[in-house]
């Protein structure tokens, strides 16, 4: 990529690059487009894709009820409670 690429891409996404900015972003994307030619080139045939290099799988604890809390408990420890509820001071007056 030359600095002309880069003042067509950097209109296309409506950004502000100075002079001095197009050749090193040139330099960048030159670089960048290169590892990917590279990358394109490496034989993966018979590889099957995967989403994760860790074949172990997801780590999930069980979804397990594990304490029953009685709601006359929580009721007793709240500053003010009526109907079963919570009562809490006014915010929006």
């Amino acid at each position: 990529m030359d600095a002309k690429d880069i003042e067509k891409v950097a209109h296309l996404a409506r950004l502000g690059v100075s002079g001095a900015e197009r050749e090193a972003y040139a330099q960048d994307l030159s670089r960048i487009l290169d590892l990917v030619s590279h990358m394109n080139a490496v034989a993966t045939d018979g590889v099957e894709p995967m989403t994760h290099p860790d074949a172990a799988g997801l780590r999930l604890r069980a979804d397990a009820v594990h304490q029953e809390i009685d709601r006359n408990q929580l009721m007793a420890v709240a500053p003010e409670a009526r109907d079963g509820l919570y009562l809490v001071p006014r915010v929006i007056e």
